[in-house]
């Protein structure tokens, strides 16, 4: 398991998708003076929920190693979930005028990342995978002829 390079990948992916699950989201300043913090979890709750979701198919596809399809399905999945995730966090970056946002908002631009590594590296595998059953296929039937 741990001697694939997908694996790393995903692990990376999973660790990013958990420091945004309890990271801050932004800060924002009162007139008075006072900052107040808000959390991406508790902000907005299709966050929260986008969050689930995309921890739910990156460890599914942390996991699931013995079937490289579901693996690289599951990865191009969270890759697409990723890249929507951090498209809603530049138009809230661009809209809002009053938070000063925190250095995490360029996780899911990572996880995406990592997450079409991972799809590659599987891809590759399972490319491997079928060069070789080819060749014992044609060892079987050189030998009964």
């Amino acid at each position: 398991m741990w001697q694939r390079l997908q694996t790393l990948y995903l692990a990376i992916s999973f660790g990013l998708v958990l420091a945004l699950c309890f990271g801050t989201a932004y800060h924002v300043a009162d007139p008075d003076g006072m900052v107040s913090t808000s959390y991406w979890q508790i902000q907005k709750p299709y966050f929260g929920i986008l969050l689930g979701i995309l921890s739910g198919m990156v460890g599914l596809a942390l996991v699931s190693f013995k079937s490289l399809i579901l693996q690289m399905r599951l990865s191009t999945l969270g890759a697409i979930v990723a890249l929507g995730m951090q498209g809603w966090l530049a138009w809230m970056y661009f809209t809002w005028e009053g938070p000063v946002f925190s250095w995490t908002v360029i996780f899911p631009l990572i996880i995406f990342i990592c997450n079409i590594l991972a799809a590659r590296s599987c891809f590759q595998d399972q490319l491997m995978v079928e060069s070789a059953m080819r060749i014992r296929d044609r060892r079987r039937h050189s030998k009964k002829k």
